[in-house]
C-alpha cells in the first residue's frame, strides 16, 4: 500500500476524532484539507487501518456504519428510537452479556457489531 498524500490526510483527521466517526463524515473532513480525497481511497485506507486495530467499524441503530478511533476493547451500543441517543454498553454489562449468551446459547459475539434498539427512560415515560 502507497503512502499517499490521500491516506496522510486521512490519519491526520483521525487524529482529531474521539469515538465515532462515520466515513462519509471522514471524506468531508479529508476534503476540506485536500480536495482530491476520493471515498474509494478513505474506505480502502479504513479497512487496512482495522485490519492494524487503528479503528474498529460497527453500525449504529439505523445501520449506517461508524467507525471507532483506538478501540480500548470491542464494545456494543444502545441506540434509543425515540430521541437518536446512543451509549456504549458499558464493559461490565458487555461481560454479562457475553456470558449470558455463550451460557445458554454456546454463542461467542463480536460486540463490536452489537446495537441493541429501544427507547431510554426519558422516551419510555
Amino acid at each position: 500500500m502507497r503512502w499517499t498524500a490521500q491516506r496522510r490526510t486521512l490519519v491526520g483527521v483521525l487524529r482529531s476524532v474521539t469515538g465515532h466517526v462515520t466515513a462519509a463524515d471522514l471524506i468531508e473532513r479529508c476534503r476540506a484539507q485536500d480536495p482530491t480525497t476520493t471515498p474509494s481511497t478513505v474506505y480502502r485506507t479504513l479497512d487496512v487501518l482495522e485490519d492494524l486495530g487503528v479503528v474498529c467499524h460497527g453500525h449504529d441503530g439505523t445501520g449506517r456504519e461508524e467507525y471507532h478511533v483506538l478501540p480500548q476493547a470491542a464494545h456494543g451500543h444502545l441506540y434509543c428510537e425515540g430521541c437518536d441517543a446512543v451509549w456504549e454498553i458499558r464493559g461490565d454489562v458487555a461481560d454479562e452479556i457475553e456470558r449470558l449468551l455463550g451460557q445458554h446459547l454456546g454463542f461467542d459475539i463480536d460486540l463490536s457489531h452489537v446495537t441493541i434498539s429501544g427507547h431510554c427512560r426519558g422516551c419510555r415515560e
